[in-house]
């Protein structure tokens, strides 16, 4: 306890100096106001800090203040802890991060059993990438040769073309082969391949906003594909029989376009032939009972 005396001028002297011994000092008289100020316990900071903040007058509240000040220290290093623990704010966190994954919780956990055991957390991971392998990873089936294209005598009128795979085809990829010639053929059925109507196409690139000429659009002469016969099927070998009408090269372009994807992606085309009556290893007389050989209606 240090007790500090200040002497100032309202210090009360006796008037009467003689009644007191000479070897003794007078006694000397502090006002109450002096006494309540010179007299100051030492405090430590947080004391000092929450008195700051309310005035401390008696013991009790000095004591109260110190209980208050070490729990709000012991509440920010807990809020620190808990920070520095989980810094990200989707980790999983027990019954509070659960909600998040109600709709995989077999990735919960797993999360879960990271901190614990990692080597089965990767074995656990590794299983549901096998499991749900077709989902996630979509490998191309096709080839990565591009696929070449051949012009034999082809007649807009009447001509067959001729795909030749690089294995025998799965019914998956018929039936890709077929969606792929039917939409074909109603695009080009309506119309919707016509070279001499590409207004928005041919239209300068320094224009940002495309215009279309209706009344042009319409007076262009049609183009119709008339007809299209069934995709018939050897072994790797396919055909169809197409009568296009008018010599429209736009449609042989969209055709052309979309089996190049599908070769590539899918399955793999090494040929595609357009006209033609006859094509190595194909035989007239075989019918669809026959192995390797069907026919589907387009």
């Amino acid at each position: 306890m240090l007790i500090r005396i200040h002497l100032q001028s309202s210090i009360l002297l006796p008037s009467n100096l003689s009644t007191f011994s000479p070897s003794l000092p007078p006694p000397l008289r502090y006002p109450p106001s002096l006494l309540q100020f010179c007299i100051q316990p030492r405090t430590s900071a947080p004391i000092a800090s929450a008195r700051r903040e309310r005035r401390v007058e008696t013991l009790e509240d000095i004591k109260e203040a110190e209980v208050v000040s070490e729990e709000e220290e012991d509440g920010e290093e807990g809020e620190d802890l808990e920070a520095d623990e989980f810094s990200y704010p989707n980790a999983f966190r027990g019954k509070e991060g659960e909600k998040d994954y109600d709709r995989d919780p077999e990735f919960a956990e797993i999360l879960g059993s990271c901190v614990d055991d990692p080597q089965k957390a990767q074995a656990r991971v590794e299983e549901r990438i096998r499991k749900k392998r077709s989902k996630i990873l979509h490998a191309k089936t096709g080839s990565a040769k591009p696929m070449k294209v051949v012009f034999n005598k082809f007649d807009f009128s009447n001509s067959f073309i001729w795909f030749e795979f690089y294995n025998v085809p799965l019914p998956k990829d018929i039936k890709l082969i077929c969606d792929t010639i039917r939409s074909w053929y109603i695009i080009g059925r309506l119309g919707g391949c016509n070279s001499m109507n590409m207004q928005l196409s041919q239209a300068p690139l320094e224009n940002k906003r495309p215009s279309y000429d209706a009344i042009y659009g319409a007076n262009v002469t049609p183009t119709t594909f008339y007809n299209i016969g069934d995709l018939e099927i050897q072994d790797n070998l396919a055909r169809i029989w197409v009568d296009i009408g008018t010599a429209e090269t736009l449609l042989l372009d969209v055709l052309i376009n979309a089996l190049v994807n599908i070769s590539s992606d899918f399955v793999g085309i090494k040929q595609l032939v357009f006209g033609g009556l006859e094509y190595e290893n194909w035989k007239e007389n075989l019918t669809s009972e026959d192995a390797g050989c069907s026919t589907h209606k387009i």
